[in-house]
């Protein structure tokens, strides 16, 4: 989606002319990423995606840079010698005497680097400040102030030609970060971001339009037939009933099979990714279910990193009762087929008051009473570091949704990424996301919105999106039943949606304004 070309703000200094087109053989492309196998944010999530597609093109001519995180490269990168003579020679050179360049080839091919967001912003400023032959690309994926500026309940959009962009910066202490972004854009031989709406921000806050918008892409083929959907969503969704019987353990008192689970997911960012509106939506939803006597039951997963120290004791306590349930049911199941086998061998039908002997009640005694509970079950399942200023809790508290046995919606506040290896709820994003019924995206300030279209168009639910999400703008309003409410009723708009929309509904709402 070219835009027209800004103002030249820097030349190619430095640099050979280049044919339009060249050997791709003779050129190398370095991405440079905090996010590069160091899961923190959507980048993380472009990244990855677009990597294979991206080998196939550059072959062996292309190259991830990243931090070095150890418990990221033990479960995300195979380490492996490189195959290209001249890079092998720069890493030993590099390992033995420090980092230092060293210009190891015979003909210095066509080198392009792209950088995403400020965090890796520095070392384009460097390529340039030592004149390297090195073409840049600088890719902001959302501004550094206009994160900030939305936080703070800016009315960031309608203002974005009046902001002091200096003295934001500075009275929210991100000056030398705003600055080392800014300078980046400045320097970029390239500047792009991700949306139009991006690039109207980078403008007025970046004084740089940017050259070009690059929409993140989705792979929308990953199954291919309806029944395969619904089969992954059964299985997905008996994992989380699992979870969720030990979670409410000693509390379990409404049926999972009446049960609609929905999720948030994303950055912690409580206001712009719509967390204060969601947990308001959830409020008012838990009013109307209580006082029309309902028995469905929803529970609302929050699926957003913070500091946390360790799982919460009650919440690991309650999935190793959940297990110890289930082993003695299957002893004594055992024990009862055993019995049922030998007495119709024999032609007889069997006695039932003889077929559970004492041990097998007193087995089933000290079951039921290891799930009697004293506290109410947990609303976040780790150890928060900052609980009492925590944001998401401080609400839940304000609004009183504490999972008490009256109320219909429950909370869980999960803070952190989920993993296939955890202990706790042992799921990956993809199949946790394919369990679930409805995925609640009401976002404030969203560049893109990559994880509700990610949801709709791999996982098949049904999400709700609000304001400024640019992923909208590519979605045929009239063709996907997309409905737009108006910015002060939108907590009524979730409300009514959650309450009217119990079953599984493969429908898109998307709301955006402009």
């Amino acid at each position: 989606m070219p835009l027209a070309r800004s103002l030249s703000f820097t030349s190619l200094s430095g640099l050979e002319e280049w044919d339009e087109e060249f050997d791709r053989e003779d050129a190398v492309l370095f991405e440079i990423a905090w996010e590069v196998a160091n899961k923190v944010g959507g980048i993380y999530t472009v990244i990855q995606t677009k990597a294979r597609l991206t080998c196939e093109e550059w072959g062996e001519n292309y190259f991830l840079v990243g931090p070095y995180m150890e418990s990221s490269v033990r479960t995300q990168v195979e380490l492996i010698e490189p195959c290209n003579a001249a890079l092998r020679r720069t890493i030993d050179k590099m390992n033995s005497s420090g980092c230092k360049f060293a210009a190891q080839c015979d003909e210095p091919p066509h080198i392009v680097a792209h950088f995403h967001e400020w965090l890796a912003g520095l070392g384009l400023v460097l390529c340039r400040q030592r004149q390297l032959p090195v073409a840049t690309i600088f890719t902001t994926h959302a501004t550094l102030l206009g994160r900030y500026l939305c936080a703070g309940n800016v009315d960031f959009y309608n203002n974005l030609a009046e902001f002091n962009v200096d003295k934001e910066a500075g009275d929210r202490q991100i000056y030398h970060r705003y600055c080392l972004e800014r300078a980046a854009v400045r320097c970029a031989h390239v500047f792009t971001t991700v949306s139009q709406i991006t690039a109207i921000e980078a403008e007025h806050l970046l004084k740089r339009k940017p050259d070009i918008v690059t929409p993140n892409g989705l792979n929308v083929k990953k199954f291919s037939a309806m029944h395969e959907f619904q089969n992954l969503h059964a299985q997905s969704k008996a994992r989380i009933q699992e979870f969720v019987r030990g979670h409410f353990y000693g509390h379990l008192d409404f049926n999972l099979d009446k049960t609609v689970f929905l999720f948030i997911a994303g950055r912690y960012e409580f206001s712009n990714k719509g967390a204060d509106i969601f947990l308001e939506a959830l409020a008012r939803l838990n009013y109307l279910l209580r006082v029309n006597h309902s028995d469905v039951t929803v529970i609302a997963f929050f699926i957003m990193p913070a500091r946390t120290n360790n799982f919460n004791v009650e919440t690991l306590k309650g999935q190793a009762v959940r297990k110890q349930l289930w082993d003695t049911a299957q002893t004594v199941k055992e024990r009862f087929g055993k019995k049922l086998y030998e007495s119709l061998l024999v032609g007889q039908l069997p006695d039932v008051s003889k077929m559970l002997d004492k041990e097998d009640f007193t087995m089933m005694k000290r079951a039921i009473f290891a799930t009697q509970r004293q506290c109410l079950p947990p609303v976040c399942s780790h150890n928060m570091l900052e609980d009492s200023s925590d944001p998401i809790l401080n609400c839940i508290r304000r609004i009183g949704l504490f999972n008490t046995a009256q109320d219909r919606v429950k909370v869980i506040f999960h803070p952190e990424f989920l993993s296939s290896t955890s202990p706790l709820l042992p799921m990956d994003y993809e199949e946790f996301v394919r369990g679930c019924h409805l995925g609640v995206f009401p976002s404030y300030y969203e560049p893109w919105g990559y994880t509700p279209g990610k949801t709709t168009h791999t996982m098949c639910v049904c999400i709700y999106i609000y304001m400024y999400i640019c992923a909208g703008v590519y979605m045929h309003i009239h063709a996907s039943g997309v409905y737009i409410p108006f910015k002060s009723l939108v907590s009524n708009v979730v409300t009514f949606f959650l309450v009217y929309k119990q079953e599984i509904i493969y429908v898109v709402i998307v709301t955006f304004l402009f």
